[in-house]
């Protein structure tokens, strides 16, 4: 998969130091890169491990010029402008495309009455279900299971062992890791009488005679409604709506290991890390990031462009553009002051025990 330093250059809109006809076969860390692949030295950290680095091309950061090349002994460079925003350029271009063959694997199972567009690669011991409609250009691994009647638009990305539930809806252009699960039954439960849950919501307090003796599951009865360009990471989950759909907006972005509760509503363009836990019924706004192990309350409203650090318990409706930290979560400067409070606390307590 070789390109030139002019061709990258202007995938990238960057500028080219050097020859743009030299040749790379793939980028590498300075600390790795040989003759035929191109250094990533974008953050002026790594940028100095270039002296002893005997690749010769490099992506430089911005103001870098033509004194690099000597410098560094390079035959040619591209000058980065944004360095991640250069980094999704160059691994874009470099990617390694699924191994799954064209067409379908003779030992695939795909129902007579599913509808499958042109161009699809369709890989061993996947399953299509009755009914289902998958758009053009699918690329669709190993052990894959599409529910009956679910619809997927053109051209996804459905990594080994990942699970469509029966009659999700997806858009165009979803990527879904391994083991990934769309449209599980929602995770609800009542009891006869009012639980221990109720009562403490209610009263704040567990009445002697309540008992969880019985748990009655409440169906999930809807679907799951996912918007294009939405990706979901390795083993993570979204459970269907009861009466309504669960939904996603487009554009959002979804890590390993997260947990959408049924009837969530997620805006477009949010970005949900590792570990997010979102129960049942809560509202999430558009371009939303949620850090690594978050966990938001059901039925709870999370505002548009808000930022909730890692590890923070979302237990009230936070507002628009709001940056909230803690468990449970406040506003970061409540939550600063209020770290800043209980780091004085034992030299408080000394002063008052005469310590």
């Amino acid at each position: 998969m070789t390109t030139t330093i002019g061709e990258l250059a202007d995938a990238l809109g960057a500028v080219v130091l050097g020859d743009p006809s030299h040749e790379i076969a793939r980028p590498a860390h300075p600390s790795e890169a040989g003759p035929g692949d191109i250094a990533i030295a974008m953050d002026p950290k790594f940028v100095k491990l270039l002296a002893d680095c005997p690749a010769e091309a490099a992506i430089l950061p911005a103001g870098s010029d033509a004194a690099a090349l000597e410098a560094y002994g390079l035959k040619a460079a591209i000058v980065a402008g944004r360095a991640r925003v250069a980094m999704a350029g160059v691994t874009t271009r470099f990617a390694h495309a699924p191994d799954v063959a064209p067409g379908i694997h003779p030992a695939a199972v795909v129902d007579p009455t599913a509808i499958i567009g042109e161009g699809a690669a369709i890989g061993p011991l996947a399953v299509i279900g009755a009914r289902a409609v998958i758009g053009a250009n699918a690329v669709i691994g190993a052990h894959v299971s599409v529910g009956e009647d679910a619809r997927i638009g053109e051209a996804p990305l459905l990594h080994p062992g990942v699970r469509i539930g029966a009659r999700v809806e997806i858009g165009d252009r979803f990527i879904a890791q391994p083991n990934a699960v769309i449209g599980a039954d929602g995770f609800s439960f009542v009891t006869p009488e009012p639980s221990t849950v109720e009562n403490a919501k209610e009263d704040g307090v567990i009445a002697a005679a309540t008992r969880n003796s019985v748990w009655m599951r409440i169906h999930s009865l809807a679907a799951v409604i996912i918007g294009d360009d939405v990706e979901v990471g390795a083993c993570s989950t979204i459970d269907r709506g009861t009466l309504q759909a669960t939904s996603i907006g487009s554009g959002t972005k979804i890590d390993n290991q997260v947990q959408v509760g049924h009837n969530v509503k997620i805006g477009r363009s949010c970005l949900l890390c590792a570990h997010v836990g979102i129960a049942g019924s809560a509202e999430i706004g558009d371009r939303v990031v949620l850090g690594g192990k978050v966990g938001v309350a059901d039925h709870l409203v999370v505002g548009h462009d808000s930022l909730v650090a890692a590890a923070s318990g979302v237990a009230t409706k936070v507002p628009p553009r709001s940056i909230m930290m803690g468990s449970p979560a406040m506003k970061r400067d409540d939550y600063m002051k209020t770290m800043m409070a209980l780091r004085r606390l034992p030299g408080l307590l000394a002063k008052l025990s005469g310590k």
